[in-house]
């Protein structure tokens, strides 16, 4: 069996450099435009020289295998539901869930279109339960950040808080502008990336680590050297810890590796930006985004108190 594109190995322990990049352009390709082709992303992908793991062109076909593949966010389908993998992925979550309401817009011709969200990946937490929130659209089908309630395995929060998502990102895109316009910011997110630059090297090693020590207790596991229990235990442990050390990673990159250019019009910049860059600026100012319950059912506004932003300290990053 082939390789899946944008991991170097069969077990999906290491990502392939050359492939992440065109994977990432190929999914955002899609999510931009609905109305894009897999077959479209294909020519595409084709016409840049990119090619799948055993040398073929991109097909139409091959394109929808790999965007409705899991492993490719870090995932895997246990009974029905997406779960953690244990192994790094090229795309987060949301974006593969996205793909996944792509497909099935594509099937249905009054599904809703995947929303771009700029505030999940733990960036706003619930007020009531500190729970992260997520994406998710109401009965209404109008995109918004929940709570979800815990679910039989216990995972989940209070399911107290909702928000409509255009609301919320509007805004913390207000205060997020604001904060761009104080003199010398610039600098000190210059100063901010070059440091998460040197700590994101440092979760990378940290990553590497997790995974030889997996592999050292596979090794002694296989060699009787330790019982099926301590194994068992070392593994959760340690798949853990990789998820977290991945999270931070993830975050970090987001919050280097963005530009806001030479933009006069910041306002216009943020309204215009893509989705990625307005996260990774939003990450970078923001530690999170904390929301609350409105005070009743139906509230259409941002109550004084029911959003509250907990802002990093650029200086003590940078100087970290």
């Amino acid at each position: 069996m082939p390789r899946l594109y944008g991991f170097d190995d069969q077990s999906r322990q290491r990502l392939r450099d050359d492939e992440v990049d065109p994977l990432r352009q190929m999914v955002s390709r899609a999510l931009v435009d609905e109305s894009t082709s897999n077959q479209e992303i294909a020519v595409w992908a084709n016409g840049e020289g990119y090619r799948g793991t055993l040398g073929g062109e991109w097909k139409d076909a091959s394109v929808g295998r790999l965007f409705r593949n899991p492993a490719i966010a870090g995932l895997r389908y246990e009974d029905g539901e997406l779960v953690d993998a244990g192994h790094p992925g090229v795309i987060t979550r949301e974006e593969f869930e996205a793909l996944q309401a792509r497909e099935q817009s594509r099937k249905t011709a009054d599904a809703e279109p995947p929303y771009d969200y700029v505030l999940t990946d733990g960036a706003c937490t619930c007020g009531r339960c500190s729970n992260a929130l997520q994406g998710a659209r109401s009965n209404a089908g109008t995109p918004g950040y929940r709570c979800r309630p815990k679910d039989k395995q216990g995972r989940g929060g209070c399911g107290e808080v909702r928000i409509d998502a255009e609301l919320l990102e509007n805004h913390v895109g207000e205060y997020v502008v604001a904060e761009l316009l104080k003199p010398g910011i610039r600098d000190q997110i210059l100063k901010a990336q070059a440091a998460v630059r040197e700590q994101a090297k440092q979760i990378n090693r940290e990553v590497e680590d997790l995974v030889a020590r997996r592999t050292e207790a596979g090794t002694l596991y296989g060699q009787r050297q330790i019982s099926g229990d301590s194994f068992v235990a070392a593994d959760r442990e340690i798949t853990a810890s990789l998820k977290t050390a991945r999270s931070r990673l993830r975050y970090a990159e987001q919050m280097a590796n963005f530009s806001l250019g030479n933009a006069k019009d910041l306002v216009r910049w943020w309204n215009t930006a893509p989705t990625a860059s307005k996260k990774a600026i939003a990450v970078l100012l923001l530690d999170h985004v904390e929301v609350f319950p409105a005070s009743a059912r139906g509230v259409r506004t941002v109550e004084p108190g029911r959003v509250v932003l907990h802002w990093r300290k650029l200086s003590s990053l940078s100087g970290s």
